[in-house]
């Protein structure tokens, strides 16, 4: 059983509400997220997240180099698990995530976190 089917096991839904404020806690929300990616030479990759095609893969050094160690710590700890595993599961949900939270190819403007956690519960 891996880290996603035990915290959506549980019924608390950790993991959505992890990925809500990891987009949410961000500078500039979800376009603070895409800034960050894009410094850190990854542009192209969330870029394919947000355009209408297929999503490309993000690689579990580019998603640590992206969000920072210190970040997938924080996330680990709050989840009561190893950051291996939290990084495991971002690499698949965050981009996942990130498409569902652009379904027009374009980051909304305004509030996108008010409507996020109803946009992404189809993903769990």
């Amino acid at each position: 059983m891996g880290l996603l089917d035990s915290v959506l096991g549980g019924g608390n839904g950790d993991m959505l509400s992890t990925v809500i404020n990891l987009i949410g806690g961000q500078k500039g929300g979800l376009s603070g997220l895409v800034s960050q990616f894009a410094s850190n030479g990854l542009g192209d990759l969330v870029e394919s997240w947000i355009g209408t095609g297929e999503n490309k893969a993000v690689s579990a050094e580019q998603l640590t180099s992206a969000l920072g160690t210190e970040k997938i710590s924080e996330i680990a700890s709050q989840l009561g698990t190893d950051s291996d595993s939290v990084v495991s599961q971002l690499t698949d949900l965050l981009p996942k995530a990130v498409d569902k939270l652009t379904p027009e190819g374009a980051v909304p403007e305004g509030d996108i976190l008010g409507k996020a956690k109803d946009l992404l519960s189809g993903l769990f």
